[in-house]
């Protein structure tokens, strides 16, 4: 581990020159240059982030696909039950079928965001028809406008376990597998994905992935795809991401990158930079060489909007642009990763 750091520090260092924020509109588009390697590049956005002209500017320009952050989640579309809400969703969908990019809906089920209405829920089979019914109407709202689906959002614990969340508290592992099927009944042709951050590399909670998937796939639920979330640390990359990513391909299932962002304690520094340049390189090329990796998608691309300062105090700086959308050495990386350099 000792010598693996110190080998990320002297590529940074290397990088350095190499990798100095230059103009993003200087060359082709992310999004063209992934897609001639037969990948998408997405951003995570919202409807707020929609007025933000030079935010915007970027989004259209940059990036081919958008999967919304908090519009499609449960709090958001069906607040009170059995009323549902797609406003968000929609304006957010209308603007990228507006610029041809596809668009990735997140997520279905998930123990966070859930009104209190539903997490109130203590009888097993009410709660199996909510769940039901906020899928399928979902999926049937958006049916030919999602691509995607990640339908159950961090099932597992940190050592691989099912995580304790009122939904398995009352209905057991067995509401993964019911989302899938009513995500697929209401709409055969998205893909659906099962979603997990710090399964990236080869641990106690990526087993209890690949264990989780090869059980649901066993049983015929209909498991297209994994999405690796990809909420990373600077020079803490895992060396045997690509092994874990081709493992689950192995299995038959599709790989995304779904949540891409590289943190670092504050403040930003230009070593800092460097390494997070060097970090991006490996995320990109662990996504470039396994075949069944769709695309990648950051969390969003501009520290303006980013999650990770509420989310890790002390800690941010994780998108290749900053918060007055200048970019990073990081753009810098993923331009040639993607360029083939």
């Amino acid at each position: 581990m000792r010598g693996r750091t110190v080998t990320l520090i002297t590529a940074a260092a290397m990088l350095a020159g190499l990798f100095a924020a230059t103009p993003a509109d200087a060359g082709t588009p992310l999004g063209t240059l992934a897609a001639q390697r037969g990948k998408h590049f997405g951003a995570g956005i919202d409807v707020g982030q929609l007025t933000d002209v030079p935010y915007t500017t970027i989004l259209d320009r940059e990036f081919n696909a958008v999967t919304p952050m908090d519009s499609m989640k449960w709090d958001a579309t069906e607040p009170m039950r059995g009323q549902f809400n797609y406003t968000r969703g929609d304006r957010i969908v209308a603007y990228a079928q507006q610029r041809n990019m596809i668009v990735r809906g997140h997520t279905l089920v998930w123990h966070s965001q859930a009104p209190a209405w539903v997490q109130s829920i203590t009888n097993p089979t009410m709660l199996y028809d909510a769940l039901v019914n906020h899928v399928t109407r979902l999926t049937t709202h958006y049916r030919g406008a999602v691509y995607a689906w990640n339908v159950v959002n961090e099932p597992l614990d940190a050592n691989g376990a099912y995580r304790n969340s009122f939904f398995y508290q009352r209905l057991g592992p067995s509401y993964i597998a019911t989302a899938f099927r009513a995500a697929r009944a209401a709409d055969p042709a998205a893909k659906l994905y099962l979603s997990e951050f710090g399964a990236e590399g080869l641990n106690a909670k990526s087993d209890g992935l690949y264990n989780l998937a090869r059980s649901l796939l066993a049983e015929g639920v209909p498991l297209d795809g994994v999405a690796f979330q990809g909420h990373m640390v600077i020079g803490q990359i895992p060396a045997d991401m690509v092994q874990n990513f081709q493992r689950f391909a192995a299995l038959g299932l599709d790989i995304a990158i779904t949540e891409l962002d590289v943190r670092m304690p504050l403040p930003r520094t230009a070593a800092k930079d460097n390494q997070q340049a060097a970090d991006y390189i490996t995320m990109v090329r662990a996504c470039l060489v396994v075949p069944r990796c769709k695309g990648l998608t950051l969390w969003t691309f501009s520290d303006k909007y980013s999650i990770i300062p509420w989310t890790f105090p002390s800690q941010g700086a994780a998108t290749p642009w900053d918060a007055n959308m200048q970019p990073k050495p990081a753009y810098s990386a993923i331009y040639s990763t993607l360029s083939g350099g």
